[in-house]
């Protein structure tokens, strides 16, 4: 039989210590995340601790999976109010996503095309004592 105070631990409340380890996300970005409101502001202590429950260590969770997804703010944001309606239509939840491939697509791109440049810069710079260096000629262009 389980202590009853490890059962307590185990479900909450947890201090940001424990909810940090628990959804793997630091406590200041939990700070950050309150801050712009993407978790609401949580119970606290009468000496000011803030406390978490699982529902609380499951958004986070959440918002890490999307941050690690590149989703912005402002997607998540919405990904969250979604994610909390029960009655959500999954093609909102598609066209966000499908928005966000075609920005990952558009900066691949862009970061492709910086990256051939930056070849071809590097392949015409001699890489000796001489001053002339077409990396700079093409930076000060």
């Amino acid at each position: 039989m389980m202590d009853k105070h490890i059962a307590h631990i185990a479900n909450g409340p947890f201090n940001i210590g424990q909810a940090a380890a628990r959804s793997g996300v630091s406590s200041k970005m939990i700070r950050h995340y309150e801050s712009l409101g993407l978790l609401p502001a949580v119970h606290r202590t009468g000496a000011g601790y803030r406390q978490y429950g699982e529902k609380e260590v499951h958004t986070l969770s959440f918002i890490r999976r999307a941050r690690t997804l590149g989703f912005s703010m402002a997607e998540i944001a919405e990904l969250l109010k979604l994610w909390q309606n029960k009655r959500r239509a999954s093609a909102d939840v598609k066209r966000i996503a499908l928005a966000h491939v075609a920005d990952l697509e558009r900066r691949i791109a862009e970061m492709a095309a910086m990256k051939q440049t930056l070849q071809h810069l590097a392949h015409c710079c001699q890489g000796n004592n001489r001053p002339d260096c077409p990396i700079l000629t093409e930076l000060a262009a």
